[in-house]
């Protein structure tokens, strides 16, 4: 049986799982993430929810409302950070989340409002819930819980980027600026804000609402690289959270120099870039060389 129905779709991603592999061994690790996924779906049940499926160390599930949803990604996080066991281990979570119309087939979810939720949890950070503001606005009886306004994102089959908030879930928020219930549409980042590209005398200009910009040896890329040591998806230039983000995807890394630094390696990482400098991808290369990008932050 198929029906279309409004729901909350929350994905929560268990951060530091790799390290956790590494450090405690396939047995154990695995032990302590199905805990972790067990403490979850049992506060789905909570607040009238339902597990729809566990993915490695991804729970995914459905709420009946957006209220239900942000109470219950606010308890998980709550739970993760305040249990000494999980502490212990350094877990974490990654949380996104979205409500709208989603279509149920056969005890699983499909559609715009699943792909939009999926994508709110690559943007949210270790410790944080990114939702949209239209989840937000139609959230009521929050019982004090407030948002910080992120600025906009793209999400894939949406024209226009949409508005993002970070749901402030911890109890002492003294450090934390908050932001109304209410967001206007035309609230979000500066527009001016913009990051410069240059490469082999091309110039390539960058705002908060452009597309993700990729990089690789791949023609499929905004960037092509043809060389032998850059991957065909090597890395992504995006604008997240008030900040242009340089994402390595690659085998062989991808080096960042700002200004004098030395070079940064970065492998399956990311960071923000800031001010000026140089990114190299596949290896360290020597200055002057063409297929050095140069980068420059500002307004």
């Amino acid at each position: 049986m198929t029906e279309t129905r409004a729901l909350s779709i929350l994905f929560a991603d268990v951060s530091g799982s790799t390290r956790l592999f590494e450090q405690r061994g396939d047995v154990e690790a695995r032990r302590i993430i199905a805990a972790v996924l067990d403490a979850m779906s049992q506060i789905v049940l909570q607040h009238g929810g339902r597990v729809i499926k566990t993915i490695g160390d991804e729970i995914m599930c459905v709420f009946p409302g957006a209220v239900n949803g942000v109470h219950a990604a606010c308890d998980m996080q709550r739970r993760v950070t305040s249990d000494p066991d999980f502490v212990r281990d350094n877990i974490g979570l990654r949380i996104g989340m979205h409500y709208g119309e989603t279509l149920i087939e056969d005890n699983d979810v499909y559609g715009d409002a699943v792909n939009t939720a999926a994508r709110m949890t690559t943007l949210a950070k270790r410790e944080q819930i990114v939702t949209t503001a239209a989840t937000f606005r139609d959230v009521t009886s929050l019982g004090g819980i407030k948002c910080r306004a992120l600025g906009r994102a793209r999400v894939a089959g949406k024209l226009m980027p949409i508005e993002i908030v970070d749901v402030i879930w911890q109890q002492d928020t003294s450090n934390v600026t908050m932001v109304q219930r209410a967001i206007r549409s035309d609230d979000g980042v500066d527009p001016s804000q913009n990051l410069t590209l240059r490469f082999r005398g091309q110039v390539i200009e960058l705002g908060p609402n452009s597309p993700t910009f990729s990089m690789g040896r791949d023609a499929a890329n905004s960037l092509v690289i043809d060389a032998e040591w850059v991957s065909r998806s090597h890395a992504s230039i995006s604008f997240k959270n008030g900040h242009f983000v340089l994402a390595d995807k690659s085998t062989n890394a991808t080096y960042v120099r700002f200004g004098e630094d030395d070079d940064l390696r970065l492998h399956r990482d990311e960071v923000l870039l800031r001010q000026s400098g140089i990114v190299s991808l596949g290896q360290i290369i020597a200055p002057g060389h063409p297929d050095l990008l140069y980068f420059q932050c500002g307004k």
